[in-house]
């Protein structure tokens, strides 16, 4: 079968991202986060200085340490420290070598084949063989003999028919990944997690390949990581990591006033501006899809004219100029605009503020006088939080009387992530280095389609679009998604928001990704 070259540097064919994260010294920078991206080497003056411990905030819980079963992204950007899959994101966007040093994607799109790298440890010291590999790839893509039922399969993993491993004419370890259907973006979901294969306590005290290893967690506090002297990469500068647990963005911000925080990534731009005497304050886009997702199946919202109504009734610069002092990217459909390639600007203006046309909509589908909702926000995010108070002083034009429910994390992952007990609800979503990740879980079986979306032609394209292997027509079939999402109004879609992050000024060497995480083997202290 005709192999395309090794092309896992350039990867141009997939993903297309471009990071829209830059960096400033503070909130009142002239720096454009929309602009393009930088690092956060040139924020603090000075070299590095190896060694130290730092606190980086964050507010929300782990809901698992096994990689494979967390599902929260605030759990993952975590874990990214420790793991690594085959491959794993670079600032830029790419796919980089982690686990395999080379792949070798077929042109029809059907077998992916890993070189692996020489001499990678786990945290415990034994060697990452190819069953090593080949186990965790099974388990995540649910091929296992007795597949564990908490394991969060991905559902472009579940077009893996099977996995092998065997060595090449050199005598390299590899693994072969073959398809049952075509799909060229299957590297972008490749960055799961490898794990021991004979290691039954991931759950507890978690073993990967990444720079960083597990020390502690104590639930509801920290979380605690320490450098990985056994690494293969660049060594991490910083000995020691504590990510400490807060309840929500006000108790972080308070540590973080008082000298007890060091990092802290979720400020709102309110805060920023009190930070600036300590701490650098930069600025970047989160890459997330935020919006007011809709219950599709739930009354009043079951109804398109009153979806539209909604669309139509929200003044989304209005929420970027007071929720984020005019940041952030308005978004028209479910796609961020760091998936430059795919991101389907013509959208973004589908729904322009109109409160007259809401108000005939809604007297259209009956409901004249408007009605009353909920809107359900997890009470740990203090930037969703202030979007639905702005949100609830919007619809009052319109005659929508709506509340504010405040729930912990883990009763919205199973109240309304998966039990879909809801109307409507704010949140920002993330996703792998892949459209079809991004925009998945609207299909109509889709187990994370938690706003009920059902269109068959949606499910048609989507699949057209997965299989493609020609760029062009792949584009098209993506942005053609959008176009439906948006002529169905299946949420209220606002923003990639803006990402406001405290440093202390002792530190520099932060970096935003194109995707959630908190990557702290680049963190250093300067002279």
């Amino acid at each position: 079968m005709k192999k395309h070259g090794k092309i896992l540097l350039a990867l141009l064919l997939v993903l297309g991202v471009m990071v829209l994260g830059g960096c400033s010294k503070n909130e009142n920078s002239s720096d454009n986060p929309q602009s393009g991206g930088v690092d956060g080497a040139d924020t603090a003056t000075g070299e590095p200085v190896m060694g130290g411990s730092i606190i980086v905030g964050i507010t929300q819980d782990l809901d698992s340490l096994d990689p494979h079963k967390a599902q929260a992204a605030g759990t993952d950007e975590v874990l990214y420290n420790i793991f690594e899959g085959v491959v794993k994101p670079d600032k830029d966007g790419n796919l980089v070598p982690a686990v395999a040093s080379k792949v070798d994607i077929s042109e029809d799109g059907m077998t992916y084949t890993f070189t692996l790298r020489e001499n990678v440890k786990f945290h415990n010291g034994q060697l990452v063989t190819a069953e090593d590999v080949v186990y965790s790839l099974k388990r995540c893509a649910g091929l296992l003999e007795n597949p564990d039922p908490e394991i969060k399969v991905s559902s472009a993993l579940s077009g893996i028919s099977d996995i092998t491993a065997s060595t090449d004419a050199s005598g390299n370890p590899t693994v072969t990944l073959t398809l049952s259907e075509a799909n060229t973006e299957l590297l972008g979901y490749l960055t799961c997690a490898i794990i021991p294969k004979d290691y039954d306590k991931q759950a507890d005290a978690p073993v990967g390949t990444g720079p960083f290893k597990f020390v502690s967690y104590t639930p509801l506090q920290s979380f605690v990581i320490e450098k990985n002297a056994d690494y293969y990469g660049t060594a991490p500068y910083l000995d020691r990591v504590t990510f400490k647990i807060s309840a929500d963005t006000d108790a972080a911000f308070l540590e973080l006033l008082a000298g007890g925080i060091d990092i802290f990534p979720y400020l709102t731009s309110e805060q920023a501006s009190q930070l600036t005497e300590d701490f650098n304050i930069e600025v970047g886009t989160m890459n997330l899809v935020q919006a007011l997702f809709l219950n599709n199946a739930q009354k009043p919202f079951d109804d398109i004219r009153v979806r539209r109504a909604m669309c139509h009734a929200i003044n989304r610069q209005e929420i970027l100029d007071i929720v984020a002092d005019g940041k952030g990217t308005i978004i028209g459909s479910n796609m961020f605009a760091g998936f430059a390639k795919y991101f389907n600007d013509e959208v973004t203006n589908t729904y322009p503020y109109d409160v007259e046309k809401a108000k005939a909509l809604l007297k259209e589908a009956g409901y004249p006088d408007g009605f009353s909702m909920t809107i359900t926000v997890p009470s740990n995010y203090q930037f969703h939080v202030d979007t639905a108070q702005v949100i609830v002083e919007q619809l009052k034009a319109v005659g929508i009387r709506a509340e504010i429910k405040l729930i912990e994390w883990a009763s919205w992952l199973s109240d309304v992530y998966r039990g879909r007990e809801y109307q409507s609800t704010i949140i920002g979503l993330d996703a792998n280095l892949a459209p079809s990740d991004v925009i998945k879980r609207y299909r109509s079986n889709a187990s994370s389609n938690f706003v009920n979306y059902v269109n068959e032609e949606f499910d048609r394209i989507y699949s057209l679009a997965v299989a493609e292997t020609k760029d062009d027509a792949k584009t098209a079939y993506y942005k053609q998604l959008q176009e439906l999402l948006a002529k169905d109004a299946a949420s209220v879609y606002i923003q990639d928001p803006a990402c406001y992050v405290a440093v202390s000024k002792k530190l520099s060497g932060y970096t935003f990704y194109p995707v959630y995480v908190q990557d702290m083997s680049k963190v250093y202290f300067v002279k």
